[in-house]
């Protein structure tokens, strides 16, 4: 991987690397509206593989395809945010969303409903399962979470310095993976049993469906709750001191 100047030798990194940024490209587009290209996602991932290829040398020693999926990652992230495949009044509904099922939380004591929901939102069940449909890819992280708005520095550049330093890792480390098994433990079973087949056994939507015994679009919408829910959940957390 090194030239005999020490340099890493960028056209074999960018070679040996495609495979994964495709494989990258096609596992986010499983998670996205149909009007997101596969291809697009697979250009912006070989920018954010360039990029990482510049820049690995300045990280002394960190392990490249941890630091490639990151970047590649974000790449691809950007390059949607850009196209704004989510619409803006999509991103205020599932906010509203997340704010309704916090204010039930509170109110209730307990995991809101989906019709309980639905009346805080001030619209009809049918109204408000279209709104989790049309929130599909709704993230419980966004790329953002990895940027100091404060300053120029990148969380990446700053963490990635040696094999250990993963910056999901680094995550994890501050209680924010404790509070994400919290949120998910406080799911509807339902839910938790579909967070565990899509994430753990990583199974596509339609063989979800027909585990549970709902149509493929009907997942998509639980999916989409469970989302909003640990999002709220995770804010209330934050608030609180707990996360």
């Amino acid at each position: 991987m090194y030239t005999v100047s020490g340099k890493s030798d960028k056209n074999h990194l960018l070679e040996m690397h495609v495979p994964l940024v495709k494989k990258l490209a096609h596992q986010m587009k499983a998670k996205l509206p149909p009007s997101v290209e596969v291809d697009d996602l697979i250009q912006a991932g070989m920018i954010g593989l360039l990029d990482a290829i510049n820049r690995y040398e300045e990280t002394h020693g960190a392990q490249f395809e941890t630091y490639a999926v990151q970047r590649i990652r974000g790449a691809m992230l950007d390059e949607l945010r850009n196209s704004d495949w989510l619409p803006r009044g999509i991103r205020q509904n599932m906010r509203k969303i997340e704010e309704a099922m916090n204010k039930l939380q509170q109110r209730l004591g307990r995991t809101a409903k989906e019709a309980e929901i639905a009346k805080e939102l001030k619209v009809s069940l049918e109204e408000y399962q279209d709104m989790l449909s049309e929130g599909s890819g709704h993230q419980l992280v966004y790329y953002e979470d990895f940027h100091d708005k404060d300053e120029n520095e990148h969380f990446l550049d700053r963490y990635c310095v040696d094999e250990s330093s993963d910056p999901l890792k680094a995550l994890m480390h501050t209680g924010f993976r404790e509070a994400v098994i919290r949120a998910i433990e406080a799911l509807p079973e339902r839910e938790k049993i579909l967070m565990g087949l899509y994430y753990e056994q990583e199974m596509n939507l339609k063989e979800i469906g027909a585990i549970m015994g709902v149509s493929e679009s009907r997942v998509c919408q639980l999916h989409s709750q469970a989302i909003a829910r640990m999002r709220a959940r995770l804010k209330e957390q934050a608030w609180t001191g707990l996360a």
